[in-house]
C-alpha cells in the first residue's frame, strides 16, 4: 500500500510544475493565435538600477478570445508548431477601450 500512495504523491508533483505566464497581448491577427509580451524586471547585479527585460511569445488561442492589450494567463506544453510552445488558459484582465 505505501508503494502506491508514494506514486500517487510523484504523479501529483509532477503534475504541479506546470509552467505559466502572465503577459499582454500585442497581437491578435492571427488564426488561433496570439502574441503575448513577457515582461520581468530584475536588478542588474552590479549597479543595481532596475531593468525591464521583455520578450514576444507565441501562444494558442483556441476560441479567438484573447484582442490585443488583453492582460492573459498561458501555460507551457508541447510544441504545437515550429513557434508554438504556449496555450492560453484565461483572460485575465480585458483591454479598456
Amino acid at each position: 500500500m505505501p508503494e502506491n500512495s508514494n506514486s500517487n504523491n510523484n504523479q501529483a508533483a509532477s503534475a504541479g510544475n506546470v509552467k505559466s505566464a502572465t503577459g499582454v497581448v500585442v497581437s491578435d491577427k492571427m488564426n488561433k493565435t496570439i502574441v503575448v509580451r513577457l515582461t520581468s524586471v530584475t536588478r542588474h547585479r552590479i549597479y543595481r538600477k532596475v531593468v525591464r527585460r521583455s520578450s514576444k511569445v507565441k501562444a494558442h488561442d483556441e476560441k479567438n478570445t484573447a484582442v490585443t492589450g488583453d492582460t492573459v494567463k498561458i501555460v507551457l506544453g508541447r510544441p504545437l508548431s515550429k513557434s508554438k510552445r504556449w496555450r492560453l488558459t484565461e483572460v485575465v484582465e480585458k483591454a479598456k477601450v
